[in-house]
């Protein structure tokens, strides 16, 4: 991709200086408002004792930029594929470890409100241009520091980008990361031991506008968006941070005004599994979403600490999507594409429920998911 194009670097020349802003106010996604669901932690009293207390960044400045670029009522167009569904110049690690990228970051945000299990960040980058991606794909970041246990540097960490090829403020010139923290919390003492802390998370939970990172990529093919069909359906699962991948996809067909998005007639049904309704992610544009497009986009939360399943016990992501199981598998029929992104250990649940299922159909799950895997309905990645 070409990234001269004149439009698009007025649109918000002023970005470079936003790591100099100080104004203590939380950054708001494009067009979005507060979160209802759940209450944010006041900004003078973090969580974490390392955990930046504000964002530095106006919340105007990354709208101001997207307003911009959608008031023309021309598509934004400046990073696409011709056609603009084509896969063929998918960028794939235009920065190495031996060959690594400086970004810088933009802004950081916790993004859950105050009785959430962990704090998880949404962290904006500034790069300039010279790392362009997909959405679903992910970018590497590699901590300061050498690892005590070899003292060698610290190797590189992936994380999906949550952001359209545009970025937050649709210049091509951020992408943005979803970070949970990562603590270890001594089960006898109840307190953090810092030794066992998430490095590269604390890193990036911790960053301050203007922060340096050192990073990898683009990586990944296996979570891209296929847009040739129009009318193509999508099942996206996912649990905590595994959500960022799909805000990419969201943005892309619902939020921006894309050639992607002009032609999308489509379904799309989320699925996200976290703990209680303070850990949901980025549920503001989620509901906006669905009130614009109430008969294309489908919206259901796992809630494990306030749902009960249909047997009284926790609602996990699988037993969700398990309430919904003639209504998957008819989309898988019909084509549907189904991603999976999140902790690992979701998996067996997930499977073991689609086997079930499978079986209740008179089915084999191994055939079923062979003929998925064969026609690139099955997307999984997890970690």
């Amino acid at each position: 991709h070409t990234h001269l194009n004149s439009r698009r670097s007025t649109m918000i020349r002023a970005l470079v200086a936003l790591s100099a802003a100080a104004c203590a106010v939380a950054f708001v996604a494009p067009g979005r408002g507060a979160r209802p669901a759940a209450g944010r932690v006041s900004m003078a009293d973090p969580w974490y004792t390392d955990s930046l207390p504000g964002n530095t960044v106006s919340p105007t400045a990354l709208d101001t930029a997207f307003a911009k670029a959608t008031a023309s009522g021309d598509a934004q167009d400046f990073l696409e594929a011709e056609p603009f569904w084509s896969k063929d110049s998918v960028p794939v690690n235009t920065a190495t470890a031996k060959k690594p990228f400086t970004g810088k970051v933009v802004s950081c945000k916790r993004i859950v409100g105050e009785q959430a299990t962990g704090e998880t960040c949404h962290i904006v980058i500034n790069h300039e241009g010279n790392l362009p991606y997909y959405e679903g794909q992910s970018y590497g970041v590699i901590p300061p520091g050498t690892n005590p246990k070899n003292g060698k540097p610290n190797t590189v960490r992936l994380y999906s980008i949550a952001s359209s090829r545009y970025g937050d403020d649709m210049t091509g010139n951020t992408g943005s990361l979803c970070v949970r923290r990562a603590v270890y919390v001594d089960p006898e003492t109840g307190k953090e031991d810092p030794a066992k802390k998430g490095v590269c998370s604390n890193f990036l939970c911790d960053a301050q506008p203007g922060q340096e990172l050192t990073m990898t990529g683009p990586s990944g093919k296996i979570m891209l968006l296929p847009e040739e069909k129009p009318d193509q359906k999508y099942i996206m699962i996912a649990t905590g941070t595994g959500i960022a991948p799909y805000r990419g996809f969201m943005r892309r067909l619902f939020v921006e005004d894309t050639p992607a998005a002009r032609a999308y007639k489509g379904q799309a049904w989320l699925f996200l599994g976290v703990a209680n309704s303070d850990s949901l992610l980025y549920d503001d544009e989620w509901q906006e979403i669905k009130s614009k497009f109430p008969n294309q986009f489908k919206l259901d939360y796992a809630l494990s600490r306030e749902q009960t399943n249909k047997d009284g016990g926790k609602m996990y992501i699988q037993d969700k999507v398990a309430e919904y199981a003639d209504d998957i598998f008819k989309w898988l029929d019909e084509g549907a594409i189904i991603y999976v992104c999140g902790l690992r250990g979701m998996m067996p649940g997930i499977i073991d429920m689609l086997t079930k299922v499978a079986e209740s159909k008179g089915m084999k799950w191994e055939d079923r998911l062979a003929d998925l895997k064969k026609n690139g309905q099955w997307r999984i990645e997890v970690y």
